[in-house]
């Protein structure tokens, strides 16, 4: 603590000269203040330096061959078999019970005849992958992507397939993907967070904030939600109130004078992650109040581009939007970023707000469809433009797939196959890891994980999925849990 002059009037009358010991505590008083001054001038807002404590940034534990990844999520679970999962074996099997012996049942359903796919495939790119016509612009970037055909899960349930996907555990309450990537690399931005999540406008997707938590990590790590809307401030109450005029955005003083009142506050307490989680939390956000109205003003985009994610489009821009959003991110140094497309279930809309396509898959991904295709393709243009997508890690998912037999005009749940695919970021484009089976029920051929999946995106962000553990409740935990394997396979 810094010593300050006595303001008692009896001291002041006082001319005895000062004791050696009062000497000393006011020349160090004098250098502490000094010290002060220069640090809250290093730590201001746009001063340029990375931050410090829980999130500085920390080397690679091998060589990383990504920077930044941006996890695209599609709730609700796309149907792989009218996306990315080419199965003739449909086409020739149209209207033929798909369980024969009626032996089966599905999440919600029992097996119908076999569907194909309401929209054909072709063949793209110099490797000859086939994409559905669902996604006319992912089919142009499939010579960067490679596609993983052998993932299942472990419920048909999509909060616990969630949280599958986000943490390698079924059960809530784990740290997520992000914010085991930031324990490990921390963030090279100092006034943004270093995990983002952009939630689709509509809402939060199945399981809500659980999905981006940071468990028994310091809390610091949880992701930060944006509000994506171009009528909204990015952050809720980030400002202050009218009627507070004389508070001023970011101030560095009043920072710093908040900021030692806050550690000494916590020194006195033996030291508490989180009050440290909470202290770094206030600051970020005072910071924000600079950079967030930044990272959320389009105006400097320029035509083109705004043009490239259909941001006026009423049904496409909102999600490009978030694909642009997520660029403008990871430009700045955010280490993580994750978009949802697609928000919770709710019957307050003619059609589904998300993939969970149970009654009209038609109409349900025929709706969704182009819209993760205009805003997904646009982001891969972008970054590879921007020389960008050669560090930045993109990651497209779903909680899981649907089934091959019809559910009346739509498919039921089936955590038993689905695709994931990976771009950039050190991934070898143009291939396929693992196949589900000739009718897309099962994986058959190098079944994938999310653990496979996770610790793949590790190693490219220069991570050992093994190695990055945390004892809790004397277990070493990892976002791998004792599982997981590189898929060598997909690496460049």
């Amino acid at each position: 603590m810094i010593p300050m002059p006595s303001l008692d009037p009896a001291a002041s009358r006082d001319n005895r000269p000062p004791s050696r010991r009062a000497f000393l505590g006011t020349l160090g008083g004098g250098l502490g203040c000094l010290g002060l001054d220069v640090a809250l001038a290093a730590e201001a807002p746009g001063s340029g330096k990375a931050p410090r404590g829980a999130l500085a940034a920390r080397p690679p534990m091998v060589s990383p061959r990504a920077t930044a990844v941006i996890q695209i999520f599609c709730p609700g679970g796309m149907s792989h078999v009218d996306t990315f999962d080419y199965k003739p074996e449909l086409v020739r099997r149209a209207g033929m019970p798909f369980d024969p012996d009626g032996k089966l049942e599905f999440f919600a359903s029992r097996p119908g005849e076999c569907m194909p796919s309401a929209w054909p495939f072709r063949q793209h790119g110099e490797c000859g992958r086939w994409i559905s016509d669902l996604f006319p612009g992912l089919a142009r970037h499939v010579d960067s992507i490679a596609f993983l055909h052998a993932m299942h899960g472990k419920s048909a349930l999509h909060g616990p397939a969630m949280f599958m996907a986000n943490s390698g555990f079924i059960l809530p309450g784990f740290p997520s993907f992000g914010a085991w990537a930031t324990y490990g690399l921390g963030s090279e931005a100092e006034n943004l967070p270093a995990f983002v999540v952009l939630p689709d406008p509509r809402g939060l997707p199945p399981g809500g904030t659980v999905n981006w938590g940071a468990g028994f990590l310091p809390a610091v790590h949880q992701g930060t939600v944006l509000r994506t809307a171009a009528d909204q401030p990015p952050i809720a109450d980030l400002f202050p109130p009218a009627d507070r005029a004389d508070v001023r955005a970011g101030e560095p003083a009043g920072l710093g004078f908040l900021g030692a009142i806050n550690r000494r506050h916590r020194d006195a307490r033996g030291g508490d992650a989180d009050l440290d989680a909470r202290i770094e939390a206030f600051e970020l956000a005072a910071r924000l109040q600079l950079s967030a109205p930044e990272v959320g003003d389009l105006s400097r985009e320029s035509a083109h581009t705004l043009a490239s994610y259909r941001i006026e489009d009423p049904d496409l821009g909102p999600f490009g939007r978030q694909c642009l959003l997520a660029r403008r991110l990871v430009e700045r140094g955010v280490r993580f970023v994750q978009i949802y497309c697609g928000a919770e279930n709710t019957t307050a809309l003619k059609i589904r707000p998300n993939w969970d396509s149970h009654e009209d898959l038609v109409r349900d991904h025929g709706y969704w469809g182009p819209i993760l295709d205009a805003g997904a393709s646009a982001l891969l243009s972008d970054l590879a433009g921007r020389g960008l997508l050669e560090s930045t890690l993109v990651i497209g998912s779903t909680e899981f797939g649907r089934q091959p037999a019809a559910q009346g005009k739509g498919r039921d749940h089936n955590p038993g196959a689905f695709t994931a695919w990976m771009a950039g970021g050190g991934v070898k484009g143009g291939v396929a890891h693992g196949s589900s089976d000739e009718l897309g029920f099962k994986a058959e051929v190098d079944p994938t994980t999310w653990h496979d999946l996770h610790a793949t995106a590790l190693h490219l962000l220069g991570l050992d999925h093994e190695r990055l553990a945390v004892y809790n409740n004397g277990i070493p935990r990892r976002l791998t849990d004792v599982h997981g394997r590189v898929l060598e396979a997909i690496v460049a």
